[in-house]
């Protein structure tokens, strides 16, 4: 949430205000194959107090999306909810990406900070090592001889 109260009488897609005649209607559907769809778990609404079925206008477009797989796709009933099954998980496993995607970047950050923090820490007498280059050279070392004090 956004942190806003939200307004109760607002209406969103997913508001149940539609009752099953007026669901059919906006469907192109009879009511008794809403009811139908509704036992066979395809779309289920939202039920009132007193178990009258009330649609959304999401489920007003499911149940378009239904009628279109059925009618002109030729797919089952069967098919069909494995199908919506499927792009409910999508959508999902989308959401759970995306909740993920924004930890990690959370977490990346904070790890940013202390890896500066730590950086700002060092003490700045120190000077880093640097490896040298290992050459072929050869030095040859030999001792000054002493002079004799005579």
């Amino acid at each position: 949430m956004d942190g806003r109260r939200r307004n109760p009488y607002e209406l969103t897609e997913e508001t149940p205000v539609y009752v099953i005649s007026v669901a059919a209607q906006l469907s192109g559907l009879h009511p008794q194959t809403l009811r139908q769809y509704d036992r066979l778990g395809l779309v289920s609404p939202d039920r009132t107090a007193g178990r009258g079925r009330r649609y959304s206008a999401r489920d007003i477009e499911l149940l378009r999306t239904v009628q279109q797989l059925s009618q002109d796709e030729g797919i089952n009933l069967a098919g069909i909810k494995r199908i919506i099954e499927l792009e409910n998980q999508v959508a999902a496993l989308q959401s759970r990406v995306a909740e993920l995607e924004s930890a990690l970047d959370g977490a990346a950050a904070a790890m940013q900070q202390r890896e500066a923090a730590v950086h700002a820490s060092y003490r700045r007498d120190l000077v880093p090592y640097q490896e040298v280059q290992q050459t072929s050279a050869l030095v040859v070392w030999r001792p000054k001889r002493q002079q004799s004090s005579d």
